[in-house]
């Protein structure tokens, strides 16, 4: 595998929501920040051999998070909602 595109794909998303989204063919992945849609697609299409349909990406902002007298930010991050063709799967383990 190539490392340029896994530096584009961080990881999957694996929450309810996006769980209830596979059943549809949409599947989440945490992305980097930089990346564009051409080279998110691409990347998907390598590493897992699919064929993509559309994505949608959208810049998750930080919260602010708070441990006992301490207060900061959550870390910035991206979001690609992986529409795949017909038929196609990923098997996120």
């Amino acid at each position: 595998m190539d490392t340029k595109y896994l530096e584009i794909i961080k990881a999957p998303v694996i929450t309810e929501k996006s769980q209830l989204a596979k059943s549809a063919g949409v599947y989440t992945f945490k992305v980097d920040a930089r990346a564009n849609k051409t080279e998110i697609k691409s990347a998907i299409e390598k590493l897992f051999k699919v064929k993509v349909k559309s994505i949608r990406t959208l810049n998750v902002k930080p919260k602010k998070r708070r441990v006992g007298r301490y207060t900061g930010m959550t870390n910035k991050w991206k979001k690609a909602l992986v529409v795949l063709e017909e038929g196609q799967t990923i098997d996120l383990g």
